[in-house]
């Protein structure tokens, strides 16, 4: 089973004084894909490219990949 892991996005958001309603706001982050970044859930390639923008990091800083192992 292959993980995607948000967790490094809500540091990267504490570091910057950043929360979900800055993303909403200045990201146009609807709460619906907030619900699915924070249930670990498949978000679009434009939303991980406007965290990227919006927290000015880069994809490392806001999700981590564990693949399966066989």
């Amino acid at each position: 089973m292959r993980v995607t892991s948000y967790s490094p996005l809500w540091e990267t958001m504490r570091q910057r004084g950043a929360t979900t309603y800055t993303l909403q706001v200045k990201g146009h982050i609807s709460s619906s894909t907030i619900r699915r970044l924070k249930a670990g859930e498949s978000v679009s390639t434009n939303t991980l490219d406007a965290l990227c923008e919006i927290l000015q990091c880069s994809l490392p800083d806001i999700v981590e990949y564990h693949p399966d192992k066989p």
